[in-house]
């Protein structure tokens, strides 16, 4: 008698055994604050307050961000390898989760713990020793955090659903990245200091004029106050992810079967695997052509639309932080319904052409003749984002089970570390070039308001451009990705056949 044919993982339903529960679900997304706040706010923040405030040059902050992200590109590798040899009674991911979480919020405030007066050479030393410090503690989190996501479920689809949920919580800190410009040209913040600060904050819950449009803001207090809400923030969503979140494979699998790996595992073997390569290849493509214009973006809005006010760009800047937000939560379920459909290489696909369509639109997009289109500029970038990290991460998991196979281990955190590697390489070059592309267009943040009509015009073919000839890049790695739904489901049954169902 003929078999069976195999059931088609994008129509069928996950096994109960298979389905992770809604609080771990939403454990796993409270993350989403640490990797926004603690990896990406700075990328920007530093531009606000560092630049555009105390007049550090944009090139040498861009230079110190590359080295950030290249300091950052040590520290995965080295704790993605710690983690998947960590053995305790709590498991290998949620110590650092709670421990990474604790220390990067406290430490946040300190990455702002200057005072104007300094001189360049002071402020760039001091943001070089504070912020590769946050990127140790940060690194902790993140590599324990990514890996415990790659083993919360062996189902081909609930995987999509997980990371849907995570980036689904995930607009709720990229609205607060958004914001963070606002907050600090706030009213509240003209004439404040640190002999009033308590005061003026304290007139943030009694007075709504606190919370108009400041005219000569304090706009390194503003980021100071900031920076402690959210840290508070990381640090209370870090207890609460200790206590949520499970690891699925730990006990049965690593911590009775599994010896411990050489830190050589940690890169080298990760590369080895093929479909890997082309997923790091989609990533860095993508990473690196986004970064090397994402400053620019804001800005356009506050040179190009807002003519150099720096609070209404910074209105702006927030209300584009809705539009992507609204955006980016309808992208989620569009694209998790196009993956379980068609499946994910083919929805990722999608995702990479719409995002060249949403950087192209950027051109018509900026119009200070009609300042409400830049909603759409972040929106459609937005809607795109959203998509490109959900599959992008269960693509990611899918690429474990492929390397179990082969090598009969869960090396979750070495993969981590590896694509985490590789993709801030590229991020480091993107953000070292950043700041270079934007003097080299002519602008100098003394001028404010009078930037030269060339300096515009770079800025505004820079944008719509450059990400266009890099995502073109990401679609020919994706193409070739040889992890097909059919071929995940063939995988899972080799898989339970060779060690068992977890």
């Amino acid at each position: 008698m003929a078999s069976s044919p195999a059931p088609n993982p994008a129509t069928t339903q996950a096994a109960p055994s298979d389905r992770v529960p809604v609080p771990q679900k939403i454990g796993y997304g409270l993350g989403s604050f640490m990797d926004m706040w603690g990896q990406w706010l700075y990328n920007t923040f530093a531009f606000q307050v560092f630049n555009v405030f105390l007049f550090v040059p944009a090139h040498w902050i861009s230079t110190l961000l590359m080295f950030n992200r290249i300091w950052d590109a040590i520290t995965d590798p080295f704790f993605g390898w710690i983690s998947d040899n960590t053995r305790s009674k709590w498991g290998r991911r949620r110590p650092f989760i709670l421990i990474g979480g604790l220390l990067t919020g406290l430490s946040m405030p300190f990455l702002y713990a200057v005072e104007q007066g300094w001189t360049n050479v002071q402020y760039i030393t001091y943001m070089a020793i504070s912020s590769a410090i946050y990127i140790t503690f940060t690194s902790s989190f993140i590599m324990a955090w990514t890996g415990i996501g790659m083993e919360m479920t062996p189902d081909y689809n609930e995987r999509t659903k997980v990371m849907a949920v995570r980036n689904a919580i995930q607009k709720m800190p990229e609205l607060a990245m958004f914001f963070a410009a606002q907050f600090t040209t706030l009213a509240v913040w003209d004439g404040a200091n640190l002999g009033n600060v308590v005061e003026r904050v304290k007139l943030l819950f009694t007075t709504t004029d606190a919370w108009g449009k400041g005219e000569a803001p304090n706009i390194l207090l503003g980021a100071q106050v900031y920076s402690v809400i959210l840290g508070l923030i990381i640090a209370v969503s870090a207890i609460a992810m200790f206590f949520l979140l499970r690891e699925r494979y730990y006990k049965n699998i690593v911590a009775r079967k599994q010896e411990k790996l050489p830190i050589v595992d940690t890169i080298y073997k990760a590369i080895a695997c093929k479909p890997f390569r082309f997923l790091l290849v989609m990533v860095l493509a993508y990473g690196l052509g986004t970064s090397m214009v994402g400053i620019l973006g804001y800005y356009n809005t506050l040179y190009y639309v807002c003519k150099g006010d720096v609070a209404l760009g910074a209105m702006w800047n927030f209300k584009m932080g809705i539009a992507g937000m609204i955006f980016g939560f309808c992208g989620i379920p569009f694209y998790t319904w196009v993956s379980k459909t068609w499946g994910k290489r083919h929805a990722m696909i999608l995702v990479l052409v719409m995002a060249q369509l949403a950087f192209i639109g950027d051109w018509w997009f900026y119009n200070p003749n009609h300042p409400w289109m830049q909603l759409l500029a972040c929106g459609c970038v937005a809607f795109t984002g959203a998509g490109f990290w959900t599959i992008y991460n269960s693509l990611l998991t899918d690429v474990i089970d492929y390397d179990e196979l082969g090598t009969g281990k869960r090396r979750e955190g070495s993969f981590s570390a590896c694509q985490s590697w590789i993709s801030k390489v590229g991020m480091a070059v993107g953000a070292g070039a950043s700041g270079w592309i934007l003097q080299a267009t002519g602008f100098s943040a003394e001028l404010k308001g009078a930037q030269a009509p060339e300096t515009i015009l770079w800025i505004r073919i820079m944008l719509s451009s450059v990400p266009v000839v890099f995502i073109a890049v990401a679609v020919v790695a994706i193409v070739k990705f040889p992890l097909s739904k059919q071929k995940m489901h063939e995988l899972r049954d080799n898989l339970e056949a060779m060690r068992g169902k977890v």
